[in-house]
């Protein structure tokens, strides 16, 4: 087996073989380059290079164009003259083929359905999904808390509602413990509740949750290629990058340490990347960072796909060190600027002028730099990237239909589950003091009932007139009816209001 994927060449004016190094990938990279010049084709050509080198693949297709991944080239489609002749220029025998392809969708209607839970998701990620500000994110933290503490499972939107609901009507006792805890702040994160709804949201939370195991898999030898359908999903932008952030960091946490392997255990590629790191708070890049610095020993390759690297914070872009740079446009003042320090970012290659090479180049080629053997950035190239494998454009949807009938994913996440959690909990408790509340009212109407009794009963009193025994009577009948009428009294006061708090309890003295 190759250790390492054929790239692209050329001839007079271009690189030498461009390779990727297979025990480099794990270092992650950059794609990048202005719409139309010819990401989408590189990206294909990389999941081709690690699936057939045994390694698993997740991408986004924003597009819709991926999924030709799942079938093979033809001689027959209008470029393949093209693609020979490049071939030919860059000395590449040229075979079509089609690679294991396993479709995902967050809405369930091109891919199987992909879901996490709202407590794998955390308090940062949903703040971020709904912009919340920072003392709202303080609410949804004593929220987290309060369920974690109380074992109430977080696993959908209406779990995370019925919390917010007992959080916002126990808000002065959790002020006490959590700091101030305001009802206004309880609102707007339901409003914003409802506005992630609305936008398709709560297709994400649930479960079955995601397996990552299942994402990690290799059919007939080759990596599978995991496809997320993105392009209904980007009319939501902020849920389709918070999605992906959220994956990224589950296969940081839950991947074991494997230093640094002949190849990876999986490459993840993160496209139209921008939108990740848009108005994103100083936490967050922060988190960005470090899971791209620390992922690469769980053997998990990173690769951003983005249109300017200025859309990607110098700390992160620093630890990308395999890199395909597309054409770069330089129309104002903004794009001369960002072309020359995307220039920078590279290595000098004394046969051209980076910066000049970056706008020049044409669709299907691109400057790149690969670590070497020694995880040293190479010389910047001028690189004909070389033609895909597998069919450039989508497939019909009949085809995907059945590959996803086919698929070993098929049943085990198409129809959700709904066990109880934590709104089935609170509502059950709720009714359970509705229960007690009643019967309390029930017990406190039969206890007036027999004092009115008690007090009404005719007692016997002899034949004597004595005023002293008038005067018993018209006390109350003596010691042993003060007796009943401060009992009664006791009980009527104690009884009700108090075991309804009793049962509902706070959360802090148990239920």
């Amino acid at each position: 087996m190759s250790d390492h994927i054929f790239i692209g060449g050329g001839g007079d004016g271009y690189a030498d073989p461009q390779v990727l190094l297979l025990d480099k990938a794990n270092r992650h990279g950059l794609v990048a380059g202005a719409t139309g010049t010819g990401k989408t084709v590189t990206l294909q050509i990389m999941a081709e290079g690690f699936s057939a080198a045994g390694v698993p693949v997740f991408l986004s297709d924003v597009k819709g164009d991926l999924s030709g991944l799942a079938a093979s080239g033809s001689e027959g489609f209008k470029l393949h003259e093209a693609f020979t002749k490049r071939a030919d220029t860059i000395g590449l025998d040229l075979q079509y083929d089609q690679f294991p392809v396993t479709f995902w969708d967050l809405f369930g209607e091109q891919g199987h359905p992909i879901r996490a839970t709202v407590a794998e998701m955390g308090p940062l990620l949903l703040s971020r999904l709904m912009e919340l500000t920072d003392v709202q994110e303080g609410v949804l933290n004593v929220a987290f808390r309060v369920a974690d503490e109380e074992g109430l499972p977080l696993l959908d939107l209406k779990d995370l509602r019925a919390v917010l609901v007992w959080v916002g009507q126990n808000a002065k006792d959790l002020s006490l413990q959590y700091g101030n805890v305001a009802s206004s702040s309880v609102g707007a994160i339901q409003r914003q509740l409802l506005v992630l709804e609305n936008q398709g949201g709560d297709a994400l939370f649930g479960e079955p949750a995601l397996a990552l195991a299942d994402m990690m898999r290799t059919r007939g030898g080759r990596g599978e290629i995991n496809i997320l359908a993105a392009d209904q999903l980007m009319g939501s932008p902020r849920l389709y990058a918070t999605f992906l952030l959220w994956l990224l960091s589950e296969l940081f946490e839950e991947l074991p340490e494997v230093g640094n392997p002949d190849k990876p255990k999986l490459v993840f590629f993160f496209d139209e990347a921008h939108l990740l790191f848009d108005d994103a708070p100083k936490a967050l890049v922060d988190k960005v960072e470090q899971v791209a610095r620390l992922i690469r020993s769980k053997g998990v390759g990173v690769y951003f796909v983005t249109q300017n690297p200025g859309d990607i914070p110098d700390d992160v872009l620093g630890q990308l060190g395999n890199r395909v740079q597309h054409a770069l446009r330089a129309f104002t003042a903004k794009d001369r600027k960002e072309l020359k320090t995307a220039a920078e970012t590279y290595r000098d290659n004394p046969a051209f002028d980076t910066a000049s090479a970056i706008q020049e180049v044409g669709t299907g080629e691109a400057v790149t730099s690969f670590l070497d053997a020694k995880g040293i950035p190479s010389v910047v190239q001028r690189t004909l990237i070389r033609p895909p494998s597998s069919q450039l454009g989508p497939i019909d949807s009949g085809t995907r239909r059945a590959i996803m009938a086919a698929s070993d994913m098929a049943g085990k996440y198409d129809t959700a589950i709904d066990r109880d959690s934590a709104y089935e909990m609170l509502n059950e408790r709720a009714a359970d003091a509705a229960k007690a509340a009643e019967a309390a009212e029930a017990e406190e109407a039969a206890l007036e009932e027999k004092e009115r009794e008690f007090k009404a009963a005719r007692r016997y009193d002899g034949s004597s007139k004595s005023t002293s025994r008038k005067s018993s009577r018209s006390s109350g009948g003596g010691f042993g009816s003060a007796l009943a009428s401060v009992v009664a009294k006791e009980l009527k006061g104690t009884t009700g209001r108090r075991l309804v708090r009793g049962i509902l309890g706070n959360l802090f003295k148990g239920n």
